[in-house]
């Protein structure tokens, strides 16, 4: 866990070293691109997912969407961690993730328990669809996190480097 005092100490989400990092990461760049493909593929499933539900038809339909939606986050979750050692020299729970990792990892256990109940019938179809559904509803909920922390950084930058309101011009 963080400690305490160091978010009150330090109010700013990244220190310019690691907002240096971030931006110089080739890792931020094929974050920024899966995030929206796996919001889109998470939409689709959804759909599937509740058609089948409600109809009954579709099955093979819903399931591979919700194993493609599983794939989509296995990738963003390497590829994050990736981005957070290349940014804050740890592959996970950094200080200002910390939180949003945590709930990452049920977020990960829900998606995985989906695709073992798949591929080991264990759950009778219907109960694996409310499985994803309840893996979908996690997701959304830690997407929402990581959009607060998106919206959070966007607002520190630029970030006056005179503490009057004027940028300075970055020198190299």
């Amino acid at each position: 866990m963080p400690p305490r005092g160091a978010q009150a100490a330090r109010s700013s989400l990244y220190s310019p070293d690691e907002r240096r990092r971030r931006d110089a990461s080739g890792w931020t760049t094929v974050q920024a691109v899966l995030a929206p493909l796996q919001f889109l593929a998470f939409l689709v499933s959804v759909a599937l997912v509740l058609r089948y539900l409600v109809t009954g038809s579709g099955a093979t339909l819903a399931s591979v969407s919700v194993v493609i939606k599983t794939l989509f986050l296995y990738a963003i979750m390497i590829t994050g961690c990736l981005w957070e050692r290349a940014v804050f020299g740890r592959y996970l729970f950094a200080r200002v993730f910390f939180w949003e990792d945590l709930f990452s990892m049920v977020v990960l256990a829900l998606h995985t328990a989906y695709l073992a109940a798949l591929f080991s019938g264990f759950l009778e179809l219907r109960y694996q669809m409310f499985l994803a559904l309840g893996a979908y509803l996690a997701y959304a909920i830690n997407a929402t996190q990581f959009l607060l922390k998106l919206r959070q950084a966007r607002r520190e930058w630029p970030v006056p480097a005179d503490g009057r309101g004027t940028v300075l011009a970055a020198t190299k």
